[in-house]
């Protein structure tokens, strides 16, 4: 499958173009970024050619792979989805429910494969961890706590405007959200509350009767950092397990998704609909937080 790779940070240079680069099944056609210098250094290292114009690595390719912010990578996946193409995309998949929900309903219209790259999730112990739970049943609860401290050591992904303006709740938020959606169920309705240095703290009541409580943060203080997940319930308490961090691998397990739901498989359980999800959680998040309401979720109100 011809791929056009879109952005040109560290998470491309970390992530996407190795993976593709890498991938037997696809062939790297060329880049896009905001920086023209920048995209051309990409291709040097990993193949293909830069391109000036979205529009025509657009059509060059049966699919594209985005690594940029939220409000830049929403209209450029609509665009690739209203021309056919497949979508490989990073989280959250835009910054308000109704990009998100435009975009999958793009893909929807048209049959397309789509994969949003939820990083743990493509990890095979949490996978495999995930399935066992939600076929295990009876959790009442969960915590997440997902705090890091990217503001400093030369930590490249702390230059990122956007980490830096939206904080946690944005950007490590969906992954965890992504990790209790499988095993909890949708989200019905979300409170929270905003903490010092970007922390906020998720109420969030799935449709299933659980309660789970999230903290998140990408500036927490380096010695409170830390990363866990727990259910607990009628089979006691159980903590996610940890899992190398191998972007690159974990990638490739999303190509291979991408692929297989092209070619008439399986459709991804980490689709851009699922991405629509995730996000739509999120902007109830930063809504409950902001006013001090309780939030519904709009697609949990419908359903119900």
């Amino acid at each position: 499958m011809r791929f056009g790779l879109f952005g040109t940070g560290p998470w491309a240079h970390l992530a996407h173009a190795p993976a593709l680069a890498q991938h037997p099944d696809v062939e790297l056609v060329g880049v896009w970024g905001r920086n023209p210098d920048k995209a051309a250094a990409v291709t040097k290292e990993f193949g293909g050619r830069p391109y000036a114009e979205i529009d025509e690595l657009i059509a060059d390719v049966d699919a594209v792979a985005i690594a940029l912010p939220p409000d830049v990578q929403a209209p450029i996946a609509l665009r690739a989805a209203k021309a056919g193409r497949h979508l490989l995309l990073d989280k959250p998949v835009a910054f308000t429910a109704a990009e998100a929900d435009e975009i999958a309903a793009a893909v929807t219209e048209r049959d397309l494969a789509s994969v949003v790259f939820f990083t743990r999730r493509l990890m095979p112990p949490v996978a495999d961890f995930l399935t066992v739970a939600a076929e295990t049943g009876g959790w009442r609860e969960a915590r997440v706590d997902h705090l890091g401290s990217i503001f400093i050591d030369d930590n490249p992904f702390g230059a990122s405007p956007w980490r830096k303006e939206s904080g946690g709740l944005w950007d490590v938020g969906p992954h965890a959200v992504a990790v209790l959606l499988p095993v909890l169920g949708p989200v019905a309705e979300v409170a929270a509350m905003a903490g010092p240095h970007d922390m906020t703290h998720l109420l969030l009541r799935h449709t299933g009767g659980a309660i789970s409580t999230l903290t998140l943060s990408v500036d927490a203080a380096p010695a409170a950092a830390r990363e866990e997940t727990v259910f607990a319930g009628e089979a006691g308490v159980r903590p996610v397990p940890d899992a190398e961090w191998l972007p690159t691998e974990a990638l490739a397990r999303a190509i291979d998704q991408l692929l297989a739901a092209a070619g008439g498989g399986e459709k991804s359980g980490l689709d851009v609909r699922f991405g629509a999800e995730v996000t739509a959680i999120l902007e109830a998040a930063q809504e409950a937080a902001t006013t001090g309401r309780t939030v519904a979720i709009r697609s949990a109100t419908a359903a119900g």
